[in-house]
Order: C-alpha cells, then sequence, then structure tokens
C-alpha cells in the first residue's frame, strides 16, 4: 500500500492500483511483491520469436494482427488456383505493411488484447513479427488494460494509424520466467519513474482451493490497511471495544428511567454479541470467555480483551492485538442505520 500512495497526504487508497496475479503451483510462501508488473499470459513461441528483451519499448494494441474479414452476410467464392495464391498474397503483403509499421515506431515488445470477433494474431503475423525481433504476448484481458497502461505508461492504440512512438512505454527488460513445468509468468522490470504508482502481487498455492483462500487473504489485509489510511487511529482488539461500550452503556441506562433505559439497555446487551461471537468463532466457551470479560471491565480494565491463541481473556494491548478504529465505528454506525430504517416502517402489504 505504501508504494502506491503518499502516507503523509492520502486520504484513501484505490485497491485498484494493487494487482494480485493468481497462479497455480508452488505454495503460499512462494507468493511474492513484484517489484514492476507480471502477466500470466506466455510469450508466443510459435515462430520462434524474442523472449527476453532489454530496454524494451512496450507497444499495447486493442486491434488484430490479421487479415480483414468480410461482413457476416458476405461470402468469397474461390474457383480456381490463381485467385486463392492472389488471396493468399494480398492476405500476407496487408500482414507484412502492419508488421512493418508497428516495427518503424522502434517497438520490440508487444502486448495484444483479446478478441473475440477474429483471432487476434496468425502464425504469419506472428512469423513477421519474430523476424521483426518482437516478443508478442497474446490475449491481454480487456478489464486489465487500464491498471497495463497505469503501470507501464503506455497508452493503448485502438488502430493501426493511432499506433506511433509516443505511445510506448520504456521498460528496462521483459522476460518469461518458468516456474516450474509448464507454469510461466511475464515479467516487467526496470519501470519507468514517471509511470502511475501501481504494484503487482504474485499469489501462489499448490491447489485451486488454497489460492482463492490466498487472494481473499491478502484483499482481506489491504481492507484493513485502506480503513487505517483512512482513519489514522488504532484500537484494541478481541472485542475489548465493544465491550467497553457495553459496560459504560448499562451504566448510563441505570441513570435513566422509563424507555429510553430500555432502549440503551437493549443497546448495551447487543453489543455483547460481538465477544460471543468471536470465542464461539475460536472454539472457546462463549458463556464463560463473556462473563470473564464482562466482570474485567467492570472492574476498570478497559483493555481486557479475548486471547485467541491461549483462549483465555488478558490485556490485548500488550499482546500487539489491535484494529483500525475506522472498523468498529463503521459497523456501528451502519447497523445503527438499519435498526433506525426498519422502526420506521410501519406496516406490511403482502402482494400475490
Amino acid at each position: 500500500v505504501l508504494k502506491v500512495i503518499d502516507p503523509k497526504t492520502a486520504t484513501s487508497v484505490d485497491l485498484n492500483d494493487i494487482r494480485l496475479v493468481k497462479k497455480l503451483g508452488g505454495t503460499t510462501d512462494d507468493t511474492e511483491l513484484v517489484d514492476g508488473l507480471v502477466l500470466t499470459q506466455r510469450v508466443s513461441k510459435v515462430a520462434g520469436g524474442p523472449r527476453r528483451v532489454e530496454n524494451a519499448k512496450v507497444g499495447l494494441i486493442q486491434f488484430c494482427l490479421s487479415a480483414p474479414k468480410t461482413d457476416m452476410e458476405s461470402n468469397i467464392q474461390v474457383r480456381d488456383y490463381s485467385a486463392m495464391d492472389r488471396l493468399l498474397r494480398e492476405e500476407r503483403t496487408i500482414l507484412a505493411k502492419m508488421v512493418k509499421q508497428i516495427a518503424k515506431t522502434g517497438c520490440n515488445v508487444l502486448l495484444v488484447q483479446k478478441s473475440i470477433l477474429r483471432d487476434a494474431t496468425t502464425d504469419l503475423s506472428l512469423d513477421f513479427c519474430a523476424k521483426a525481433k518482437i516478443l508478442v504476448v497474446r490475449d491481454v484481458e480487456r478489464d486489465d488494460i487500464e491498471f497495463i497502461s497505469k503501470i507501464l505508461g503506455v497508452e493503448a492504440a485502438a488502430s493501426l494509424d493511432q499506433f506511433s512512438a509516443e505511445k510506448l512505454a520504456p521498460v528496462g527488460l521483459v522476460f518469461e520466467e518458468n516456474l516450474g513445468g509448464e507454469s510461466s509468468v511475464v515479467r516487467f522490470t526496470g519501470l519507468s519513474p514517471s509511470a502511475g504508482g501501481c504494484v503487482s502481487v504474485l499469489v501462489r498455492a499448490s491447489n485451486v482451493l488454497l489460492l482463492d483462500e490466498t487472494e481473499r487473504s491478502i484483499h482481506d489485509a489491504l481492507c484493513v490497511v485502506r480503513s487505517l489510511v483512512k482513519k489514522k487511529a488504532l484500537i484494541p482488539g478481541g472485542s475489548a471495544p465493544e465491550m467497553e461500550i457495553s459496560q459504560k452503556l448499562a451504566q448510563w441506562a441505570r441513570t435513566l428511567g422509563g424507555v429510553n433505559a430500555v432502549c440503551i439497555e437493549q443497546y448495551a446487551e447487543a453489543l455483547e454479541l460481538v465477544p460471543y461471537t468471536l470465542a464461539e468463532n475460536a472454539g472457546l466457551q462463549p458463556v464463560e470467555i463473556v462473563t470473564k470479560l464482562r466482570a474485567a471491565h467492570a472492574q476498570g480494565d478497559k483493555h481486557a480483551g479475548i486471547n485467541v491463541k491461549k483462549g483465555c481473556v488478558s490485556n490485548v494491548y500488550e499482546e500487539r492485538v489491535v484494529q483500525p478504529l475506522l472498523v468498529s465505528t463503521s459497523s456501528i454506525k451502519m447497523a445503527t442505520e438499519t435498526v433506525r430504517m426498519i422502526l420506521k416502517i410501519d406496516d406490511i402489504v403482502i402482494t400475490r
């Protein structure tokens, strides 16, 4: 997160600037923060093109490197070999001109967006690119275009006429790294300092379920850090703040009377569900743990919380168990607003 924001001035974090790249294989310990860009697509090896390029000029195209096709309702009839030969020769000429124009800009690494209408590349166009010493990465997803453009500083070209040297991005090194077996990734290192502040995280795991769980865990951790950036304050965890608020509200309710006191007491009891649920999820005895926690806070130990590792109530602040203040305040506000909204409902009309 610190790589994509300035902690002194930032008030939020755009998690779209942190790309989690999942790749099956290895262990969770192999997960790493990449200083650059990582793509799970492979380098095209059909025509024996380069697989490693230093001092690269990266181009990103959203058009197809293939011969134009007719409309859906049109047909071309080839009746003799001379017409077929002329058709193939014309196709070869078109592709040669396209690759020549791309190479003329100085581009030596080409990223091609995935196409659903027709082939993004053909064997013939890849052969021309290999002869021009251009490294080609095919099937770049449409959703990744914005992130790639921002992290590399490259501008996507929607047509060949728009493709120019000004839209290329300088990269120190582009290479394909083998991760064992048939698994590989394409790494872009030595990015330009003027490019947008984005980072990539290569997530590894031995199976699909563990891979998805690792990604979710990292995303949850990023959300916690984002909460800390939005409101720079930490409080003890382990349900200590919820129990402390519950105790204070219960004391306040005793000084009041009537309906207000009942409402405040119910609000205080509702907050005790948080430590109850935490103890239950940790495999502890929830009634016993919540009773001990309530007694500790009643005696003035406001940092007392549930220690999940030791299975008891202890000073969680000394144990370094903390959480962002925004997490607790947001959950309490949203729960309160939800109840207020429900209480505003006067009647329910059942319709069929």
